[in-house]
């Protein structure tokens, strides 16, 4: 007879909703408490795991309910890769549920180890996926300005550490727990981890704000971002390059001279061989100098020898000249350029999708403007990434611009995600974001993380607003990620080692001096 297969544990159940919980904390949905709900359910099941196959397969549920919902946008791109991707990455999170402590350290080693395991989704593989993270569920929440001390890992770790606080060995929860059937009994441990996370929330922000600075320093800018609308889920093989021009050139003619002191357009507008000397260029410039403002436009450009491409940001003068340019460094994978494409052909994967690679530039995140302003320039992708940001501050940028194109993805799953994530860069580096798409999402988004006049997906439209330059740096800013990575390391070392059994050494019996027998031929003193 063939074996009937058992039902799910209650335990698998609830790391399975745990998952869930965490995902819809994710926008667009934004339920940004269920994080710190989902991690404490998931933590009920976790710690009743007695072995190491328990501990995996949790890990694994726990992960993967959150990120195959998370990450849906990526089946857009590549619906194989999107499978493999979430997958891999909720194996991570099962890592992480293996080798965190058991005991009344775990609520300082589990939440550290998840920390790490999502530390390198967010560089490996291709580079990384940092999308459908627990820290852009946070970004509307009053717990995001944690990221001017340390970045994504320190606030992605205090979401895990809370959740586990709740749940684990401290005295809050362990008489619900019971109730449930669930042996748990009040710790120390838990009671300091919930403080130490306090004080980073409220406490080191205070400090690390980057708002005691010189207000003289900030400078107004008026901007104006163009969205040429258009359909959504359309790839660029598929859509006229001329079209998109034309209708991002209809939108401009909106804006009145002498109204703003920059335009930006959005990621690859522009589609041509050689953009210097070009007709297109001729178009901007004739824009740029009715308006007397410089423009920043997105321009894709074919390398010398026609097989690869360059996905730049290019600033053009009133007079028609190219002054500053940055290519994209943090490039699309299975987007703008094809991982292992023979082999991807070879099982028959729909390669033709990306048809060419871009190249990857080198230079710094910053784009200059002819009066020596200098913008932090993160080109769509990028804005992910919190390293590439902080390479254009590092520069001097005084803003940010974010020119993107999610033209690609049906849904606003991924557009979503992307403000979030410019929300968090905002409130990282104390700038402003300009933040500009030919199909949505367009927005300003303050260092404060606010969002204004966030566009409508497809339509066509001019946003524009007078921003401040600033100059006063974050914490974030000076160290960022890897003193933050190395401390969640130290944290899940300690915990680790104060979990493992010390041994016992042997107690040897004591001994008076009437238990010992006289050698033959001593004289006895007690005779």
């Amino acid at each position: 007879m063939p074996r009937r297969l058992r039902p799910p544990s209650r335990h698998a159940l609830l790391s399975v909703l745990g998952g869930l919980l965490v995902a819809a904390a994710l926008p667009p949905w934004g339920l940004w408490p269920l994080a710190f709900l989902g991690v404490a359910v998931y933590e009920t099941a976790a710690q009743q795991a007695a072995t190491g196959r328990q501990r995996l397969a949790r890990g694994w549920l726990f992960g993967a309910a959150w990120l195959f919902p998370g990450m849906a946008w990526m089946w857009f791109l590549t619906a194989p890769g999107y499978l493999v991707a979430a997958s891999m990455f909720a194996g991570f999170h099962a890592v992480a549920a293996w080798v965190a402590p058991r005991g009344p350290w775990r609520v300082i080693g589990r939440p550290a180890a998840h920390t790490l395991a999502e530390a390198l989704r967010f560089c490996f593989p291709f580079g990384g996926v940092p999308l459908a993270s627990v820290a852009i569920g946070q970004a509307a929440g009053p717990f995001a300005e944690i990221v001017r001390v340390g970045g994504v890992i320190l606030l992605t770790w205090f979401v895990f550490q809370v959740g586990f606080a709740l749940a684990g060995p401290s005295p809050v929860v362990p008489a619900l727990a019971r109730k449930r059937g669930i042996t748990a009994k009040g710790e120390w441990h838990g009671v300091l981890a919930f403080l130490a996370a306090m004080i980073v929330w409220l406490v080191l922000p205070t400090f690390a704000d980057g708002m005691h600075g010189d207000k003289v320093q900030w400078v107004p800018i008026r901007v104006a971002a163009v969205q040429g609308g258009g359909p959504q889920g359309t790839h660029a093989i598929d859509t006229s390059a001329e079209d998109v021009l034309q209708r991002h050139l209809a939108a401009t003619a909106a804006i009145e001279p002498g109204s703003v002191d920059l335009v930006v357009w959005p990621e690859n507008v522009i589609d041509v061989v050689t953009f210097e000397g070009s007709r297109e260029l001729g178009l901007v410039a004739a824009q740029a100098q009715r308006i007397g403002a410089p423009f920043a436009v997105g321009i894709t450009e074919d390398t010398a020898d026609g097989d690869r491409f360059v996905n730049a940001q290019v600033v053009v003068t009133p007079e028609g000249e190219v002054v500053s340019r940055y290519e994209k460094v943090q490039r699309v994978p299975f987007g703008e350029y094809m991982p292992m494409r023979d082999l991807l052909h070879a099982l028959g994967a729909p390669t033709d999708l990306v048809p060419r690679d871009a190249v990857a530039g080198t230079g710094p995140a910053v784009l200059e403007l002819p009066d020596g302003t200098r913008l932090a320039t993160v080109i769509s992708w990028e804005v992910f990434f919190g390293d590439r940001v902080d390479d254009g501050i590092e520069a001097g940028g005084s803003v940010i611009i974010n020119p993107t194109n999610g033209s690609s993805y049906t849904w606003t799953v991924l557009q979503s995600q992307q403000v979030a994530s410019s929300r968090l860069r905002a409130i990282e580096q104390n700038r402003w974001v300009v933040q500009a798409s030919p199909t949505g999402f367009s927005a300003f988004i303050s260092p404060e993380g606010e969002v204004y006049q966030r566009t409508s997906v497809s339509e066509q439209e001019v946003i524009t607003r007078t921003i401040e330059l600033r100059g006063v740096r974050t914490w974030y800013s000076h160290t960022g990620d890897t003193p933050w990575v190395l401390q969640m390391a130290l944290l899940l070392a300690l915990s680790t080692w104060r979990s493992r059994p010390f041994p016992r050494f042997p107690r040897f019996p004591r001994y008076s001096a009437k238990d010992v027998e006289p050698l033959p031929g001593a004289v006895n003193p007690d005779a």
